[in-house]
C-alpha cells in the first residue's frame, strides 16, 4: 500500500449552527467540506487577503467563486465544469 506524501488528519471541530447553515448550503453533494476548510485555513495561514486575487491559481479562483452560488445554480454548473476541465 502507498503513503500519502501529505497525509490527512482527523480532527473535530465546533462551527456555529449559523455558519454550518450556510456551509451546507453553499456546497453541493460532491463537494467535501473537509477540503472547503482545509482550503480556508491554508489560505489564512498563508496570510492571503480574500480580496486580493492576484495570488490565486485559476482553480483557486474558481473553487472559491464555487461557494457564493447556491448549489446546482446555473452558475454553480459552470464553474464545477470549468474545475473538471481544469483539473483534466
Amino acid at each position: 500500500m502507498r503513503r500519502a506524501a501529505n497525509p490527512t488528519r482527523k480532527i473535530s471541530i465546533t462551527l456555529k449552527s449559523s455558519t454550518f447553515a450556510r456551509l451546507e448550503q453553499y456546497l453541493s453533494y460532491e463537494q467535501s467540506r473537509s477540503a472547503f476548510i482545509d482550503d480556508a485555513i491554508r489560505m489564512k495561514l498563508k496570510g492571503i487577503d480574500t480580496t486580493d486575487i492576484s495570488e490565486f491559481s485559476n482553480a483557486d479562483l474558481l473553487e472559491t467563486l464555487s461557494y457564493r452560488f447556491p448549489k446546482d445554480s446555473p452558475e454553480d454548473v459552470l464553474i464545477q465544469s470549468l474545475l473538471q476541465i481544469l483539473a483534466k
